[in-house]
């Protein structure tokens, strides 16, 4: 019986590392107090390995429950491995015009998904991204964390 669960969980992580694209993913929840200070960017880096290959990259915000912003400013640096730098801000949508959370909500948490590029080119070697709130205050409160996926696409 115990050979029977012991292969069956094998094979089911045996097919779920397959169906995997994500080449990298990455959160951070250091805030303290839940408060990102403007001051505090946070930066992922990442590696691919395969030339001229299409990914998407995804931002993830982790948050309080019922947030009270409707969006918020959220600046990107991507850092190519030539040292290029795409530099942009993006109005992240927390809440629909009903103002219900966009995210995926369990008890006190949200999490959003945004993807910050899609079906992007990326180039071999290793980038940098660069990711900090442009809020009006000294900091952003509620927030749990943030974070960044890359996902090759097939």
């Amino acid at each position: 019986m115990k050979t029977k669960i012991l292969l069956s969980l094998s094979l089911l992580l045996l097919l779920v590392s397959c169906n995997s694209n994500t080449i990298y993913s990455e959160f951070k929840n250091d805030f303290d107090s839940n408060r990102w200070l403007k001051a505090d960017a946070k930066t992922f880096e990442f590696t691919i390995d395969e030339d001229a290959q299409l990914y998407d990259i995804i931002f993830d915000f982790s948050h309080v429950y019922d947030y009270q912003f409707s969006s918020i400013p959220i600046n990107f640096i991507i850092e190519s491995p030539n040292s290029l730098q795409e530099k942009f801000t993006i109005d992240l949508k927390i809440k629909d015009n009903s103002g219900k959370d966009i995210g995926d909500c369990s008890g006190d948490i949200c999490d959003l998904k945004f993807k910050i590029k899609e079906k992007y080119k990326l180039e071999k070697g290793k980038y940098k991204v660069i990711i900090s709130n442009n809020f009006k205050a000294d900091y952003l409160p509620n927030v749990i964390g943030v974070g960044l996926d890359v996902e090759k696409l097939k």
